[in-house]
């Protein structure tokens, strides 16, 4: 078994570097069509921008179907954009201001066609600072690389901002206005209420952030399709990955239909699918904790639409505390390999232990 090559994979997908994706699935359905943004996949971005204040950055609708009501910054990725051109586009046409992403929130999806990427993001500041006369101002003392990294300048004026503020008058087909709002006074109408939790989470992770500062790997992928690192510990602390040995080893990687047909087609519903096929215990229990990263290109519209999600997963049987060894698998396309050095062990226990990894909600 090549261990150098695996070791290498298993460190991008950690740190959230991404790794390449074939163009040969180990799962994946028949026929496997190229993803087209807005015409067989829906992509939404979304930011929750925070200021100094414990403020968040809210925008008045100037649709039709929800004119006057308030959002967070948020809609349709473009073809040809990248995810984060989109967000900062979102954000500065119904704002007004530039901002700088620092890192997904969530992974959003209904279904196997709609997915929405929740960001925390912050306005971008000028590079001088001292023209603006504005000291720096942490939100909380350094504590891990994550929150060394979030003690950014926040400013109290919007013209030292990237940008203005969007007012009434600057109201326009994409909003009416912008303002930061306290959540509570004064009482906003808002369009939905599923953003307040999204706000919540912006507000904890910033505090304390819950994992490490995740942003996409801009890497072409032509599908909608999962990098699985599914793991099985036992009493002991042994652990074990999963690979598929077909060629070189790898992390298995799945791919999903975009039929609007599918409805359970998620993220984790795909996982569960190929383990279970590979599997020869049928009451093998698959549980995805979250996303490690993801890759995504699209500027090569209809070639490199799709996305690729690193999903970290555990792979249960039975009573997990009398097993001591994995699941046996049928075949010889996969096979489980255990992790000897110290090192990677302990990133993956770590990464399982805290559930370090950005949520991924289904509905």
């Amino acid at each position: 078994m090549a261990c150098g090559a695996l070791a290498e994979e298993l460190d991008a997908v950690l740190s959230g570097r991404g790794w390449e994706v074939q163009e040969r699935y180990d799962s994946a359905p028949v026929p496997a069509h190229p993803v087209r943004v807005r015409k067989t996949a829906c992509y939404i971005v979304l930011a929750v921008l925070l200021n100094d204040q414990n403020e968040v950055l809210m925008m008045q609708e100037a649709k039709h179907e929800c004119y006057g009501t308030w959002y967070l910054p948020a809609g349709r990725m473009e073809p040809n954009e990248t995810i984060l051109e989109a967000m900062k586009r979102e954000v500065k046409e119904e704002t007004g201001l530039e901002c700088e992403p620092l890192t997904l929130l969530a992974v959003e999806e209904r279904g196997s066609i709609w997915i929405r990427y929740v960001f925390l993001a912050r306005p971008t500041a000028p590079s001088d600072l001292q023209k603006c006369n504005i000291p720096a101002n942490p939100f909380r003392a350094p504590g891990t690389a994550a929150q060394a990294a979030l003690n950014a300048t926040q400013t109290h004026s919007v013209f030292c901002l990237g940008g203005t503020l969007k007012a009434p008058h600057d109201a326009d087909a994409e909003s009416l206005q912008a303002r930061w709002w306290d959540r509570e006074s004064p009482a906003l109408p808002l369009r939905a209420r599923d953003i307040l939790p999204l706000m919540d989470l912006a507000v904890r992770y910033r505090d304390s952030p819950s994992h490490p500062m995740t942003l996409p790997e801009e890497m072409p992928c032509a599908l909608i399709c999962q990098r699985l690192l599914a793991t099985f510990t036992n009493g002991a602390g042994d652990l074990w990955v999963l690979l598929n040995a077909v060629g070189a080893p790898h992390l298995p990687v799945c791919a999903r239909t975009t039929s609007p047909c599918k409805i359970q087609n998620s993220i984790q519903a795909a996982a569960c699918r190929l383990l279970k096929e590979c599997c020869l215990l049928p009451q093998v229990t698959v549980r995805a904790h979250g996303v490690l990263g993801l890759q995504h290109l699209g500027k090569n519209a209809g070639k490199s639409d799709g996305v690729c999600f690193n999903v970290l997963l555990t792979v249960t049987q039975g009573d997990q505390s009398t097993q001591e060894t994995p699941p046996e698998l049928q075949g010889e396309s996969f096979q489980w390999w255990k992790i000897e050095e110290s090192n990677l062990r302990s990133r993956i226990l770590q990464r399982l232990s805290s559930s370090a990894v950005v949520p991924i909600h289904s509905y």
